[in-house]
């Protein structure tokens, strides 16, 4: 006999497809439910049955060889319309069964007992439900079991719910973010084109590297979704091949990084005085179009402590002369080292420049 329309089935059937579960592969965590509750209910058969719109499907199945039934078969769809827990003794016996082939087929089933896997809306979306070919009845140990394992069922499924939905929430933020850097860099780009003093285009050229490069940082956290710690390689890497696009002809960039994990705001701090440096060379290093390299290394020295370098092969500075130390450029990496407990050094000659930036890991 096929089970009534529950009262709320639309709002009933809304939840269900929000856990997202339907035709999914079996796993481990739900299959070891079924084995145990089996074993200690002394049964062949034991089942997550969930009860759709047109069929009751099943997340996790022990003692039969289907995935799912149709309604007119399912003796879960008349449970979900019942208490919390459901225990025909002999379904011979039960109108409800008249009629239903797995009931009356030769080996038929004779006993069903099934705790109802309700929602954190309290609307009811399927069974763990235990089965055999002969008539029985539960101890009330058993029918406590399952109704505890019932509840690790649906504790199970709210945590991949609740998971989902931090995901999409966490990709909305993304695409927010996202569109937020590019508007700001877009906007001083523009400011930068229109302006009349070559430094005030100078300042908005920086604050449009600085921008891409959080920009950067950003692209590396959507790669790998939620994360505590990034890969700094990756990280710079990204940042390298922008400024690279940005390099005048005639200078390159090469690099060698060890690999490193750091926390994002770790790694967004060395990423800005990467990118400092480099655009500072940019600008000095190379006077007069002369060609020249730019060598940015990430050298792990172990105990705990990391070095950034980043060097030149231009004009550099004499012994009396040290590299300048001042604007708004060496502000920020002071400010950054500082923040980072880090160390900064440097030091020129004739053959070019070098920066370090020591660092803890």
């Amino acid at each position: 006999m096929l089970a009534d329309r529950h009262p709320f089935q639309d709002e009933r059937l809304d939840v269900l497809h929000s856990y997202d579960v339907l035709d999914t592969e079996y796993e481990a965590a739900f299959d070891s439910i079924v084995d145990v509750v089996s074993d200690i209910c002394d049964v062949p058969i034991a089942l997550i049955s969930l009860v759709d719109g047109h069929r009751q499907w099943f997340k996790a199945v022990k003692g039969l060889d289907v995935a799912e039934t149709p309604l007119e078969s399912s003796i879960c769809s008349h449970a979900i319309l019942e208490s919390d827990l459901v225990e025909i003794e002999d379904t011979h016996a039960d109108p409800r069964m008249q009629g239903n082939p797995l009931c009356v087929d030769d080996p038929g089933l004779r006993f069903y007992a099934g705790a109802v896997l309700k929602g954190s809306e309290g609307l009811p979306l399927g069974t763990l439900c235990v089965l055999d070919h002969r008539p029985r009845q539960l101890t009330d140990t058993q029918r406590k079991t399952l109704r505890v394992f019932a509840g690790q069922v649906m504790a199970q499924l709210e945590l991949r719910r609740t998971m989902k939905q931090q995901a999409v929430l966490h990709s909305e933020a993304d695409h927010r973010i996202k569109n937020s850097l590019q508007m700001l860099s877009s906007l001083t780009r523009f400011q930068s084109r229109v302006s009349e003093l070559d430094e005030t285009r100078e300042a908005l050229d920086a604050v449009g590297q600085r921008i891409e490069t959080m920009g950067r940082l950003h692209e590396v956290l959507q790669a790998g979704h939620v994360q505590t710690h990034v890969d700094l390689d990756d990280y710079l890497i990204r940042i390298v091949d922008f400024l690279s696009e940005q390099a005048p002809d005639n200078v390159i960039i090469d690099t060698a990084l060890a690999h490193l994990r750091l926390t994002p705001s770790r790694a967004a701090s060395i990423g800005i005085v990467l990118n400092e440096w480099v655009t500072n060379a940019y600008k000095h290093a190379f006077p007069d179009g002369r060609q020249g390299a730019i060598h940015v290394t990430v050298t792990n020295l172990g105990a705990g402590t990391a070095q950034m370098e980043v060097s030149d092969d231009g004009c550099g500075s004499s012994v009396e002369k040290p590299p300048r130390r001042s604007g708004l450029g060496t502000q920020i990496t002071e400010a950054v080292a500082q923040a980072l407990d880090g160390t900064l050094t440097a030091d020129a000659n004739a053959h070019g420049t070098r920066h370090r930036l020591l660092f803890a890991t």
